[in-house]
Formats: structure tokens, C-alpha cells, sequence
């Protein structure tokens, strides 16, 4: 007999499931129990729902979600030309848009950790991108009398896109443990290079279709509403550290510590110290490349004269599509690459997580260098280059991730992610977009302007970015030195908070039967 929890005969189980007597007869304690009633459409609904709500089922909603999450953050750097044309504005005006994004997604990211290691987070994930769903789609009206307005609508976006950043991997974290949490949080932030290469591919696609950038921003509400839906129907509230209590019960008191005891406990933590300034560096590469480079890969090709400037109607998007494929194939082969590799040589040292970081980072300034030496005779060999690097640098994504859940307490881990947000793009993406374009414009100025000085005054600005990530392979060597002691650490005091499950003991007395 299948019974649901609440009472009802589950439709579907038939004679097969009743146990008979060897005469034949149904046995009398396993008679249908005649309080059982039919169960009633949205009873079977809600057990239905139950069913679906699996690990593997929400880390996919997830991961759907933050596709969608850096896809909108990305299409506008995908028709960055056009509403250079259509608004008027120069290159730093129109770096300002991802600054004003990165500030308001920075400054919200430690309230909505701090809220999200206290209350529903999957409520908070789907009001979030509901909110930067709207938001979006209500800017794709604004005249372009109104660039401040514009402007504002962005920063907007990026307090709804900042709840999910910081909420959504505790989710995964608390779903998975070891290596398959691992995988999952390579998966899940396999999003990030995919994402971006959608939002160009995105982007450029809807603006050829409909003949008008406006459209660009038509399209990822949709999804959006479709993914917040998804969230508060299938992806289930796991408790925090459910999975790293090895069988314990943790302490709820504990999750009830004030933010600022959180972020002073996080700043002791030295290895979550160097790899957010780690993050922060490839943020600043990231940021800076996913606004700019498009626009220089069209500049290399009207200085080689395989393209015409830019002047009026609708300008070319053949670049952003192939940057926003390069993007996609490289984020999913530096994040396989970096789940494999560090699996690899987990075996061979315990420090494996930072050191595979160290060195991919600085491989792949070698090759980001490159881009801006060949890229004025060759356009392909800069596709090359970009293929590389790209690849080398997105390794890291899923590993630094892993590598906070490794020394941060599970109580404490929402708050860790959002504080690192907040670093990696206060000192990452929230200014080198606007400060490439301060730099492009400030070189332009110094020289009459023409196409090719407007290609090197851009790729010149550009070269900030492989020191920065130099900088960035040495923050990673330092996680490395100190990543055992601390992820020693977080484990002792887990098993402070853990208590270990209550047992019956039974005393015999002599002559008890």
C-alpha cells in the first residue's frame, strides 16, 4: 500500500503491491486502512513537486539562473557601440555603465548575505531576479534623451543580480559535499564565461533580427521571470551545513552572530583574504575585457581596412558574436580543465586548489600580452591568443569557490561570499571598465584623433590588464601557503558546532531476562 504524508491512497498502486497469505487471502494486518481516502488533484500535485525537488534538479535551476544572471549583465557590452551612437557618449561615458552596475552590486552583496544566512534564501534568490527582470526590460524604453536615466536603470540591475551572486552557491554548498561539490560548483559557475558569451551572441543577435539595440534587452526578462518561477517551485531550502555535520546537529545559535563578529572571524581568515584579493584581479581582467574588447577586435579590423567605421544606422556585431563564442567554449573548457586538474593533483599535494590558480593565471598573462602585439597585423592570431588566455584564465572560477567552502564554516559561508563579492568587484570590474575608457580617452586627446589611434589609445589602456593578473597568480601562491592551517581550522570549529547524534544506552542488570 503507497499512502502520501498527508493521508491519502496514492493512485497507481495496484494489486501488485498487496501481500497475501499462502491460502491466498489478503493478510489482515495489511488490509487497506479504511481512513485512507482518495487523494484529491492538488494533493497529487504537491507529491509530484516533492519528487522533483532534488540536488541535482536545483543545482540545475540554479546554474539556469546564473546563466541568465551574467547573459543580461553582458548583452548591453554586446551593443556597446550602438548606444555609443544612439546616446552620444564617449568611451568613458559608456564604461560608466558597468561601474555604476558593479558599485550597486558590490554594495548590496553583504546585506544579502548577511540576509541570506538568516532567512529563506531561495525567497530572496526569486525576488531578486524577478526585480532585475522588470528593471531591465523597462529600460529598453528610455529615449536617448535620458542617458542618466540609463545609466541609474543599470545600477538598479545589478542590486537584483546581486542577490543571486551571493545566495545561490551556499545553496550548491550546503546540497554537496567533497568532490561531487566539487563538480557542481564548476558546473554552476561554468555560467559565468557561458553567460557572457550568450549575452553577446544575445545581444547582437537580437539587435540584427529586429534592426534596433533596444530589442537586446527584450529578451533575458522573459527568461528571467521563467527562472524565478523554477526556484520557488523546485529547488528545496537545504539546511545550512546539513551536509558537512557528519551526522551531527549543529548549534542554530551560532548562525544568530553578528555581521560584524562574521566579517571580523572572515579578515583572520587568511587564506579567504588572498584569494578574494585573487578574485578581485580577475574580476578587473574579466570586467575590463568583457566591455572592451569587442570594441577593440572591430577598431583592429577597420585599422586592417576589413571594416568600415562606425558612423551611423546600425554598426557591426560580427565582433561581439565571435567574442561571445570564444567566451563560451573557453568557460567551458577552463572550467572542466580546472575540475579535472585539480582533481589530479589533489593527489599529489593537499594544496592543489590555489596552486592550480598561481599557474594557470600567470600562463594566461603571458597570453593576454600577446593579444595586443599581433592583433593590428593579424585579427586571427589575436582570436588565438584570446582562446588562450581566456581559457587559462577561467580555470579558476569554480576552484576559488571551492576553495572558500573549504575554510569557511558553513554558518558562516553566505556572508563569505557576499564580503568577497563585494572585494572582488570593489577592487575588480567596479572600476576598470570606466578606468580602460579614462585612459582610452585621455590618449586620444593627446594625438589627433583617427581610426588607428583610436585602436592603440584602447589597446594601450588594455595593457593594465595582464599586470593585474600577474598580481593575481602571486595572491594565489600566498592562498597557498597558508590553505592547510585554515582549512584545519574551519574543520575544528565545525565539529565545535556539531553535536554528535543522542544514543540509548542499555544497562543489563544481573538476572534481567
Amino acid at each position: 500500500m503507497c499512502v502520501e504524508s498527508d493521508g491519502c491512497d496514492n493512485e497507481g498502486c495496484g494489486s501488485s503491491d498487496e501481500v497475501r497469505t499462502l491460502s491466498g487471502s489478503m493478510s489482515p494486518g495489511l488490509m487497506p486502512d479504511p481512513d485512507l481516502r482518495p487523494c484529491k488533484p492538488g494533493q497529487k500535485f504537491r507529491a509530484a513537486l516533492l519528487r522533483c525537488r532534488t540536488p541535482a534538479v536545483a543545482a540545475g535551476i540554479l546554474t539556469f539562473g546564473n546563466i541568465l544572471n551574467y547573459m543580461d549583465r553582458y548583452t548591453v557590452a554586446g551593443v556597446l557601440p550602438d548606444i555609443q551612437l544612439d546616446f552620444k557618449v564617449s568611451d568613458s561615458g559608456s564604461g560608466l555603465l558597468q561601474t555604476v552596475f558593479i558599485c550597486s552590486f558590490m554594495v548590496a552583496a553583504p546585506i544579502f548575505g548577511f540576509l541570506g544566512d538568516r532567512f529563506s534564501r531561495k525567497v530572496i534568490l526569486s525576488c531578486g531576479i524577478f526585480f532585475w527582470s522588470i528593471v531591465t526590460l523597462l529600460s529598453s524604453f528610455i529615449s536617448t534623451e535620458h542617458y542618466w536615466l540609463f545609466v541609474l536603470s543599470r545600477g538598479l540591475v545589478g542590486i537584483g543580480e546581486s542577490s543571486y551572486s551571493s545566495i545561490s552557491p551556499t545553496i550548491i554548498g550546503d546540497l554537496f559535499t567533497s568532490n561531487k561539490r566539487t563538480m557542481m560548483l564548476a558546473i554552476f559557475y561554468l555560467a559565468i564565461p557561458l553567460g557572457s558569451g550568450f549575452g553577446y551572441i544575445l545581444g547582437s543577435g537580437a539587435k540584427d533580427a529586429a534592426k534596433d539595440w533596444h530589442w537586446a534587452l527584450r529578451v533575458s526578462p522573459l527568461l528571467g521571470i521563467i527562472a524565478g518561477i523554477l526556484i520557488l517551485f523546485f529547488v528545496q531550502e537545504p539546511r545550512r551545513g546539513n551536509v558537512d555535520q557528519m551526522g551531527g546537529r549543529m548549534r542554530t545559535s551560532t548562525s544568530c552572530s553578528s555581521w560584524l563578529y562574521d566579517i571580523k572571524e572572515l579578515l583572520k581568515n587568511r587564506s579567504y583574504v588572498f584569494s578574494s584579493l585573487a578574485s578581485a584581479t580577475v574580476t578587473f581582467a574579466t570586467g575590463a575585457f568583457g566591455v572592451w574588447m569587442p570594441s577593440y577586435l572591430f577598431r583592429a579590423q577597420v585599422v586592417q581596412k576589413l571594416a568600415a567605421p562606425c558612423t551611423s544606422g546600425i554598426c557591426r556585431s560580427t565582433d561581439s558574436f565571435i567574442f561571445g563564442a570564444i567566451t563560451c567554449v573557453t568557460g567551458l573548457l577552463g572550467v572542466v580543465i580546472g575540475f579535472a586538474t585539480t582533481r589530479f593533483c589533489r593527489k599529489k599535494t593537499n594544496r592543489a586548489d590555489p596552486l592550480v590558480c598561481a599557474v594557470t593565471m600567470l600562463g594566461s598573462a603571458i597570453f593576454v600580452c600577446l593579444i595586443f602585439v599581433v592583433a593590428k597585423k593579424n585579427i586571427y592570431g589575436a582570436y588565438v591568443c584570446i582562446f588562450i588566455g581566456e581559457t587559462l584564465l577561467f580555470v579558476n572560477w569554480a576552484i576559488t569557490a571551492d576553495i572558500l567552502m573549504f575554510v569557511v564554516i558553513p554558518t558562516r559561508r553566505a556572508t563569505a561570499v557576499a564580503f568577497q563579492s563585494f572585494t572582488s568587484h570593489f577592487l575588480g570590474d567596479a572600476g576598470s571598465p570606466y578606468l580602460i575608457g579614462l585612459i582610452s580617452d585621455g590618449l586620444q586627446k593627446s594625438y589627433k584623433t583617427s581610426p588607428l589611434w583610436q585602436f592603440l589609445s584602447l589597446g594601450y589602456a588594455l595593457m593594465l590588464c595582464p599586470f593585474i593578473i600577474v598580481l593575481g597568480g602571486m595572491f594565489f601562491l600566498a592562498t597557498a601557503l597558508f590553505f592547510l592551517d585554515d582549512r584545519e581550522e574551519a574543520e575544528r570549529k565545525l565539529n565545535q558546532l556539531t553535536h554528535p547524534p543522542s544514543s540509548v544506552k542499555v544497562i543489563s542488570k544481573q538476572g534481567a531476562f
